[in-house]
């Protein structure tokens, strides 16, 4: 059989359309684990890899992350008005560009009349027109008159993710922000979330760990399509991509979340056995109908077209 005649039959098959972020698609690469002091990361592949079929099960290069999306001027982002009861749950976004962009629940836009986090996993279609993203405030104390530029700010920590998700209660997000700003010891008079990582101290210890991490992932064999997280005794989450290109498009931001936690709550050393982690993973990655039941309450599931293509598992 020819490979062109293959890739069609793959294409219309019944088997490539049901396709899903599970056991039958992906491995867990234990042996593969890396390990910065409070952090440890173990890399989940697809089977098979580029040189096997299943790479045609992950192939979406006509999306861009929203980091690189802002970053390469394809969208702009703006307040949906000036009334604070009206339009603080909203931003205004147009994507000018020919490309499709990925927005995850859980990242950060700083500025404008206040800090929001996006509340919804998203994909935004290539127009010009005015498209709105549904957002939760980080920053209770201040609606300022002046809309400031509004800036890219990574994923949330895990547990913030985790709030956000499972509630979707902006009292109850504020309450977390406050609990972990005061655990950290920052204070900042809006009582923002990025305060945090505005601190000097932490912003090197956050560096140090976003570099030994990027390279490690820079210097693999670039067929990873999503994480798993432990630190101290406990898997602090996971994340799973349909996609090379979705997953690279998100790591940098998502290891930012990761590492963020890892400083302020994690323990060394990291004591999590790899089964441990299997029985964590088991009820995210064997069937697909699991899957769904089981991220109902311990996750979320993402899909696009009928298809998923984004998982995350909460930590324990």
């Amino acid at each position: 059989m020819s490979k062109a005649l293959l890739i069609v039959l793959l294409l219309f098959s019944g088997k490539f359309l049901s396709a899903q972020l599970t056991y039958n698609h992906l491995q867990v690469d234990y042996d593969s684990a890396w390990t910065y002091k409070n952090l440890k990361i173990i890399p989940i592949r697809p089977k098979g890899g580029f040189g096997g079929q299943t790479r045609l099960l992950y192939d979406y290069a006509d999306i861009v992350s929203l980091s690189q999306a802002m970053q390469r001027g394809y969208v702009t982002v703006s307040e949906r008005g000036t009334a604070s009861t009206e339009n603080v749950h909203w931003l205004r976004i147009n994507n000018k560009s020919n490309k499709k962009v990925f927005i995850g629940s859980g990242e950060m836009i700083m500025g404008g009349r206040q800090d929001r986090m996006v509340s919804r996993d998203t994909i935004l279609a290539p127009t010009n027109g005015d498209q709105y993203i549904p957002v939760m405030c980080v920053e209770e104390e201040r609606w300022s008159e002046k809309e400031k530029k509004f800036g890219y700010n990574n994923y949330a920590s895990p547990m913030l993710r985790k709030v956000l998700d499972q509630t979707k209660n902006q009292v109850l997000l504020w309450k977390e922000i406050s609990d972990q700003l005061i655990y950290s010891g920052v204070k900042t008079p809006s009582l923002a979330y990025a305060g945090r990582r505005l601190d000097k101290k932490f912003n090197m210890q956050e560096d140090d760990y976003f570099k030994y991490f990027y390279n490690k992932f820079k210097n693999s064999d670039s067929t990873i399509v999503g994480f798993v997280c432990m630190s101290g005794d406990k898997v602090i989450g996971c994340d799973v991509f349909a996609g090379t290109n979705l997953f690279y498009g998100e790591l940098g931001p998502m290891l930012y979340g990761y590492i963020e936690q890892a400083i302020a709550y994690g323990k060394q050393p990291v004591t999590v056995s790899d089964d441990k982690v299997k029985a964590y993973l088991d009820p995210i990655l064997t069937d697909e109908q699991g899957q769904l039941e089981y991220l109902k309450k311990n996750g979320k599931v993402y899909k696009y077209n009928g298809k998923v293509i984004h998982i995350t598992g909460f930590g324990q």
